[in-house]
């Protein structure tokens, strides 16, 4: 078994040695390029035309300011023709890219396992369920859920695993006062043998609380991806708020009212955690615990205040269905026995 979570340790590691981040334009100047409208910077490795004109244009003269920049450099003989060649092939000509409405998971061509198994597959489902449901903040919601009903089998592995812990936690308990100031050799193996048939008494796997993270850690990366990639998220609103923008951003603008994004996440995040905590812990572990789920939390809080509104609207609807599942396992006195 342990074999089994080593090979998937290993895939994950080899997955995210492969990860390409986003990449934002640059003026001539050499300063990142900004969206006027909602302050934020430019992607440059955007995965399709932008629909929005303003935005499209952006883009065109920030590319022709380059061009000309290095057939300056090239007149001047700063560079050679072959580093002319290099510099203008790394450039991204949107005339080059499919429109959004007409992007697919092999829209140009093979660009690493990572872009090519998530974030092209993630952004084209966004897309579509766009046209679909007429607004990009329902699209990220119902691309949210329809991820987690596929990953469900395993999420609720996760959440059944505390449970199971909570009920084995008087005879965990009582294995720990038995051995309590025993630390010969003999006493810590008898205590990790009596663990170890308690938990499989219960049916406990504690390596198999970590698959679901390790599920929905490059999940998170590649919704962070495709959203920041695709320019639906700079055109398009849910209710009053402008997806592509940060809540610091429009804050700095004098529009509190994107507060609401940080405070959500926090609250999703806290109850998520607290959710997921396992009764099996001693004081002492168990005070150490909700400092780092506390302090987890905290950080999520700040780094919300600087990531896209539609990233946030990921972030709250996972730990949404999260909280309610948890909510349902907990209250649906399944017999952890058996299970």
């Amino acid at each position: 078994m342990k074999k089994k979570y080593l090979k998937l340790l290993v895939i994950f590691v080899m997955v995210f040695s492969l990860t390409g981040c986003t990449k934002y334009l640059k003026d001539a100047d050499n300063k990142v390029a900004k969206n006027e409208e909602t302050g934020q910077n430019l992607p440059s490795n955007i995965l399709c035309q932008p629909e929005d004109q303003k935005t499209k244009d952006e883009y065109y003269k920030i590319y022709n300011d380059y061009v000309e920049k290095y057939k300056k450099e090239l007149d001047d003989e700063k560079i050679s023709q072959e580093e002319y060649d290099k510099k203008i092939s790394k450039l991204v000509d949107i005339n080059d890219l499919p429109k959004c409405s007409a992007f697919n998971i092999t829209s140009g061509g093979y660009d690493g396992i990572w872009e090519t198994i998530f974030v092209k597959p993630l952004a084209w489902l966004i897309i579509n369920l766009d046209v679909i449901l007429k607004n990009c903040g329902l699209a990220v919601i119902a691309a949210t859920l329809l991820l987690r009903l596929v990953t469900i089998t395993f999420s609720k592995k996760t959440a059944l695993q505390s449970e199971k812990l909570k009920a084995a936690k008087p005879e965990i308990d009582k294995i720990e006062k038995k051995y309590k100031g025993k630390e010969d050799q003999q006493s810590l193996m008898n205590k990790s043998q009596e663990t170890l048939l308690v938990y499989k008494k219960y049916g406990i796997n504690p390596m198999s609380g970590c698959l679901f993270a390790l599920i929905q850690i490059p999940l998170f990366f590649a919704f962070y991806e495709a959203l920041n990639r695709l320019p639906i998220l700079f055109e398009e609103e849910f209710l009053m708020f402008q997806l592509g923008t940060t809540p610091w951003t429009a804050m700095m603008r004098g529009e509190i009212i994107y507060i609401i994004f940080p405070i959500l996440v926090t609250l999703a995040s806290y109850y998520s955690f607290k959710l997921n905590s396992t009764a099996t812990m001693n004081s002492e572990q168990a005070e150490s615990m909700k400092m780092m789920s506390n302090m987890s939390v905290m950080m999520i809080g700040f780094a919300s205040f600087t990531l896209s509104c539609g990233i946030a609207l990921y972030w709250i609807t996972n730990s949404g269905f999260t909280i309610l599942q948890n909510l349902y396992v907990k209250r649906s006195k399944i017999d952890v026995k058996s299970k």
